[in-house]
């Protein structure tokens, strides 16, 4: 896992763009705007850190493509903690997402106490859907510190140990880059 501080200048960006666009337009299991905030810096970051341009106001929701690198589509996947993330951790993809069109995710989670970014992993779509465990909405889930909650939708979950693992940026980028 790949850990950086998030600069101040997309924290600004995000919060310009999340006072006008309302990123959560599924129908269910929206996001609030605390949510949609983590998403979108955690898209941010990654972009940035691929040479890319940041995220911008498209009026809302992107149809689950969060970008196209080396003709590849790509889904941030971001949650936010007051932890860094372990091995046995999980990451959520809500299942009203499992058919978006992309080829792969990348699982990434902000520690907003220390405001700095890990990225997790990444994930073909086909190994996600091979691997990852279902389940139904109003299922009850206990995290590894013994509070629970209960999914507001149909959940998949997938550990960080499950993901494809970077040491370093540039290892990142070559991934991506096969």
């Amino acid at each position: 896992m790949i850990t950086i501080s998030i600069d101040k200048n997309i924290i600004e960006h995000c919060k310009t763009i999340l006072e006008t666009t309302n990123f959560g337009q599924r129908g269910k299991a929206d996001g609030n705007k605390v949510e949609q905030y983590i998403g979108i810096i955690g898209q941010s970051v990654v972009m940035d850190l691929l040479g890319m341009p940041l995220i911008e106001s498209t009026g809302g929701h992107d149809g689950g493509i969060d970008f196209t690198y080396n003709n590849k589509t790509y889904d941030i996947k971001t949650m936010g903690r007051e932890t860094y993330p372990q091995p046995h951790y999980v990451n959520n993809l809500i299942a009203l997402q499992a058919n978006y069109e992309v080829d792969r995710y990348i699982f990434c989670s902000i520690n907003k106490l220390t405001v700095e970014l890990t990225i997790c992993g990444w994930i073909n779509k086909k190994e996600f859907a091979d691997n990852a465990i279902f389940y139904p909405e109003g299922t009850i889930r206990t995290r590894t510190d013994g509070t629970t909650f209960t999914t507001k939708a149909g959940l998949y979950e997938l550990k960080n140990s499950q993901l494809v693992q970077s040491r370093s940026l540039k290892e990142f980028r070559k991934q991506l880059d096969d």
